[in-house]
């Protein structure tokens, strides 16, 4: 009965953060993130003050955020994807989410490592897990203030999309380089010369994971559609699409051990392709419904963002944060422009335009903040790499998010002249 009381009083506690955060938002004109981030950081400065525990911990944070936040935004996002113009920009998606991923995890990685040169408190395989991190984008900002401007709907789906499928890749990818960290803290260091995984290996992961991740997530979605339409109701439908979003992701994740981000992302899109005609009918308000619940779900994320942060890590860490930020931008702009010239061999070519939005728009948000927040106490280096990626996070929603608006209309002004 305790744990049930500690469990309201958390949420409960994060939920009236939110709320601030979204009043906060709406005083000072700004996106909501930035609302609930200020408000996340004055509630952690507040309760010492207070001497009030909420009981939120590292541990029920990672669980909290992976399998109840994580799905709902994932699918939300997906379900808002036009099915008609994603499969003719699938093929660049695909590219950007795999050797984009790889590309930017790398370039991440080595501009981390070299820049801060400490091989005893900042190993390589610290560099790969913050590579990995930011490698995942989060374009909300990006992809509102692109509505907002009457952007097309190909540009939208191709941002959207690629997005969605590149926090797939790069969760699987940091999946993969925590696994040798852990091994590597659990016999004490890695001494022997031989590495733990080839290049091989790591194919077959990554091809195994996500082929996985499609197979469940085609089934969930064709099961939901099922049970939606044999319901035949508003509630019980709004209902089974909810429970598919944590289903799909938790079969995927703990039952077959596959890419719950891309089971939630197929079992979406499936769904939604299958109950297309519903969409005008009885399943007319879902997207309300997937609205207020991604707009509470993206508050609390960032509350417990900013609840995490402590001014001790910009005043220790402050140059590998800054080192940090400039590898992130650097490499998410290579990766787009080594990336992109290939995109005609698979699909449509993408505007040099377009490349400048998804390069500077790649901003870094809820995916890093949650794979950031995974992170085992164990590793030596997981409070330098915490670090890192919460500045990048806050510099993205300053710099990147606030100027995007800029770029967007000086382009769009640009293709119509």
């Amino acid at each position: 009965m305790e744990g049930v009381t500690t469990l309201v009083g958390q949420g409960l506690y994060m939920a009236i953060a939110a709320v601030v955060g979204l009043m906060l938002a709406r005083i000072l004109r700004t996106d909501i993130t930035l609302g609930c981030l200020i408000a996340g950081v004055l509630a952690g400065v507040l309760l010492p003050v207070l001497d009030y525990d909420t009981g939120l911990r590292a541990a029920n944070l990672q669980q909290l955020v992976f399998f109840v936040i994580l799905p709902v935004l994932i699918f939300e996002a997906a379900w808002q994807i036009e099915p008609r113009l994603l499969k003719r920009w699938l093929g660049p998606i695909f590219l950007f989410s795999t050797l984009g991923v790889v590309v930017c995890a790398l370039i991440i990685a080595l501009l981390t490592f070299f820049g801060i040169n400490h091989p005893e408190g900042f190993p390589w395989i610290a560099a790969l897990l913050t590579g990995a991190i930011l490698a995942a984008t989060d374009p909300v900002s990006v992809v509102t203030k692109l509505r907002q401007s009457d952007a097309e709907a190909e540009l939208l789906t191709l941002v959207e999309g690629e997005s969605l499928f590149n926090d797939a890749a790069a969760i699987v990818l940091f999946s993969l380089v925590l696994g040798v960290a852990s091994h590597s803290v659990m016999e004490g260091g890695i001494e022997t010369g031989e590495p733990l995984i080839g290049a091989a290996d790591v194919a077959v992961y990554f091809v195994v994971t996500f082929a996985g991740g499609l197979a469940v997530g085609l089934l969930c979605g064709l099961v939901t559609a099922v049970v939606v339409l044999f319901l035949g109701s508003a509630g019980a439908g709004l209902m089974t699409l909810v429970l598919a979003a944590f289903g799909s992701f938790y079969l995927a994740e703990h039952v077959v051990h596959v890419s719950g981000i891309i089971s939630v992302v197929t079992c979406a899109i499936v769904a939604r392709v299958c109950l297309r005609e519903q969409c005008e009918t009885y399943l007319v308000h879902v997207e309300p419904t997937w609205d207020w619940l991604g707009l509470l779900f993206n508050a609390l994320i960032f509350v417990i963002m900013g609840v995490t942060i402590t001014f001790e890590m910009f005043a220790h860490q402050w140059l590998a944060i800054l080192i940090a930020i400039a590898a992130s931008i650097g490499a998410r702009a290579l990766a787009i422009f080594l990336v992109a010239p290939l995109a005609h061999l698979v699909g449509p070519q993408i505007p040099k335009a377009w490349r400048l939005i998804m390069g500077w728009g790649g901003l870094r948000g809820v995916v890093a903040v949650a794979l950031v927040l995974s992170l085992p106490t164990e590793l030596p280096y997981w409070w330098t790499v915490q670090s890192m990626v919460f500045g990048v996070v806050l510099f993205s929603l300053l710099v990147q998010g606030s100027s995007s608006a800029w770029l967007i209309g000086k382009l769009q002004k640009n293709d119509r002249c």
